[in-house]
């Protein structure tokens, strides 16, 4: 049995650890993730993912609060690990801890590199109108998703789908991507494949401050974005002096020539005009104060006639 290292945090790491932990032919010495943190209204102290799927199998926990220490690299060499798996840990691992397994450090990345290198690769493919992505296994070096390519696998976006629903359809292709990757390592059957700087692009981390919606831009920008948006932070706008979350929607064959951010409303349908005449069927959104909606639940208690979104 192959002796792992896995390194990981949020719901998209799962799948592959899970996989590993389930093998015959892995055994995975040590689970390392990022530090409980407070969630919540009421701040409670809560396990990233993967922490709790490892305390379901038992498996070594190890939480540090930085990687740059000798109790750090003292911890990981001490299980002598022919590989080092990372997905989305969410911290740089310095070139000491790279040095340390036998086949190198594998990280699984959710998108096709050197295209949206960094955090978020998932959502912004989506806000960008991708049509294609995937996850792409590389061997890591001490640069930010900057390692050689080893095996992708792609797949296409939905017209409608969110990014929620591609972050978990990426993960899913994790574990059949990472066991060809540590198999073709092992055997020697791999060559990696320098990335190309010239094709490199970097994404940050969403914040609240980009959700807001200018209903200037066009209708399908638009969608992407609230597409890109959803689960966190969730597209929004203005409706009456309300803030307005807006969860889903679909691109409309209408166009208007009213103002873009106007509402109408026909056979209980909710639509708001775009930029370039453009226009865009809401389906479903959250009032401030009131529960998320559909938007015929919505036009039964709120006139839209002469409103706007802001």
């Amino acid at each position: 049995m192959k002796k792992v290292v896995f390194m990981g945090t949020p719901d998209f790491a799962v799948p592959a650890l899970q996989a590993l932990l389930d093998s015959a032919e892995y055994d995975v010495k040590l689970v390392v993730s990022q530090t409980d943190k407070p969630q919540g209204r009421h701040q409670v102290m809560t396990a990233p993912p993967v922490k709790e799927l490892a305390l379901q199998y038992g498996a070594p926990i190890y939480q540090p609060k930085t990687l740059k220490t000798q109790e750090a690299y003292d911890t990981i060499a001490a299980c002598s690990p022919d590989f080092i798996v990372v997905s989305a840990y969410g911290k740089i691992l310095p070139q000491n801890i790279l040095d340390i397994p036998k086949y190198g450090c594998v990280n699984l990345h959710g998108s096709l590199l050197p295209k949206y290198r960094g955090a978020a690769p998932i959502q912004w493919s989506v806000i960008n109108g991708d049509r294609t992505t995937g996850v792409t296994s590389m061997l890591m070096d001490a640069g930010l998703d900057t390692g050689d390519i080893l095996f992708t696998a792609e797949t296409q976006i939905g017209e409608n789908e969110t990014a929620g629903e591609l972050f978990d359809r990426l993960a899913g292709l994790c574990p059949a991507l990472l066991f060809k990757t540590l198999k073709a390592l092992a055997a020697g059957t791999v060559t990696p494949v320098k990335q190309d700087e010239t094709q490199a692009t970097y994404v940050t981390v969403l914040s609240k401050e980009q959700a807001l919606i200018c209903w200037d831009r066009p209708a399908n920008e638009i969608h992407d974005l609230i597409r890109g948006f959803n689960p966190w932070p969730v597209a929004k706008s203005n409706f009456q002096g309300k803030g307005i979350k807006i969860f889903a929607g679909l691109l409309s064959e209408k166009q208007s020539s009213a103002v873009p951010g106007s509402l109408f409303s026909e056979y209980g349908r909710l639509y708001v005009v775009c930029g370039g005449r453009s226009v865009y069927e809401i389906c479903s959104l959250q009032l401030e104060g009131a529960k998320r909606m559909s938007a015929a639940d919505f036009l039964r208690g709120h006139r839209v006639e002469n409103e706007r979104l802001q």
